[in-house]
């Protein structure tokens, strides 16, 4: 049953994924005194899902997730990020019951630097043409898991988005 609705309300599932994620961290920064705008891109053409702004720093932000017990090991990432300042990547582990956020993956570096290199390994169409084959896409490269850095807590990606303030 559980996995019929995620598969029949995938982008909806999504949004609201993103609106729990948005929540913790406005609630996160309204305990820190700190206003947070967001803005929301109609596509992720440029590289990026959301922007957010907090006491003058600016995150470009690539969102993934994943539902706890998929075997999903590596993620997609369009190498526009790399073209905006302090680009990085937050990959929510979700409970698929639920959708309560239970861990962040991280890839990113400090505010004010870009996102770490994204390496050589291209994406590839997840469907096939006619004759099977799936085409190379030059914009996307893959990452594994493995690169990403475990968060935790939205305090913590709080701290590793705009730092200690």
């Amino acid at each position: 049953m559980l996995d019929d609705i995620h598969n029949a309300a995938s982008s909806l599932r999504e949004q609201y994924l993103e609106y729990a994620l948005l929540g913790a961290l406005c609630q996160e920064m309204w305990k820190r005194g700190v206003e947070m705008d967001i803005l929301r891109s109609h596509t992720d053409r440029s590289g990026y899902d959301i922007l957010l702004e907090a006491d003058g720093i600016q995150r470009h932000v690539q969102l993934k997730s994943s539902f706890v017990g998929a075997r999903t090991s590596r993620q997609k990432i369009n190498v526009k990020l790399a073209e905006k300042p302090s680009g990085c990547v937050i990959w929510v582990w979700f409970d698929p019951a639920s959708l309560e956020l239970l861990n962040y993956l991280w890839f990113g570096a400090k505010p004010g630097q870009p996102v770490p290199d994204l390496g050589s390994r291209i994406g590839r169409h997840s469907k096939g043409n006619a004759k099977g084959y799936k085409a190379e896409r030059s914009d996307i490269r893959i990452l594994n898991k493995g690169q990403f850095d475990a968060i935790g807590s939205a305090s913590r990606l709080a701290d590793q988005l705009f730092g200690a303030i």
